[in-house]
């Protein structure tokens, strides 16, 4: 799956926010994980958690979705692949399969 145009560097800007790479870790070891209990790993308020969020599944890495009243998110690893492989083409670095 390629990137499509500009998604690179918006993965780069929204993993470059430590809090961010953080709440992408979270989502990563949850599984499936609800907004809510990602409110509860992080001292920041509900605002804050919900815009670092929508940055990281603008930029792809994450896909939102609702059930009932509340918002899931699960990591989006073909992305996570895909920008990994234009990582390294662009340092010069064979992809991997």
């Amino acid at each position: 799956m390629p990137l499509q145009t500009g998604q690179f560097e918006r993965i780069a800007k929204a993993l470059a926010d430590p809090r961010r790479f953080a709440l992408l870790e979270a989502i990563r070891e949850g599984g499936d994980c609800p907004q809510a209990r990602l409110c509860s790993f992080f001292p920041i308020n509900k605002a804050t958690i919900s815009h670092h969020l929508k940055e990281l599944a603008q930029a792809g890495l994450v896909e939102p979705e609702k059930e009932g009243q509340f918002m899931h998110y699960r990591v989006n690893h073909d992305t996570l692949k895909a920008y990994s492989d234009e990582l390294m083409r662009r340092v010069g670095a064979p992809a991997t399969s």
